[in-house]
């Protein structure tokens, strides 16, 4: 069974990132939280690879939650591809 909270942060994740896409408004930084960073991570390193540095930055971030390595996640993530940010948060929802 899934945990709705966890349902809840992954489409909060896919609805700001899809928003930020277009154009339509601003990620908050505390819309990732470490759990769905660390899925991020997993589903990320299945599409880019482990050794992609996006997928290294969201496993660092992860693991230590500190404010820097975030935003650095989340900078490297918003940088890649549509089609593999997409790919990555469409494996969450499955």
């Amino acid at each position: 069974m899934t945990d709705p909270c966890v349902t809840v942060s992954v489409a909060g994740i896919a609805m700001a990132t899809e928003a930020i896409c277009d154009g339509d408004i601003e990620m908050d930084e505390t819309t990732i939280d470490r759990d769905a960073m660390g899925r991020l991570a997993k589903a990320l390193a299945f599409i880019c690879g482990n050794d992609h540095p996006t997928t290294i930055a969201l496993k660092v971030a992860a693991e230590s939650g500190a404010e820097r390595d975030i935003k650095n996640a989340r900078a490297l993530f918003l940088k890649l591809k549509q089609s593999d940010r997409r790919a990555a948060l469409a494996m969450l929802d499955g």
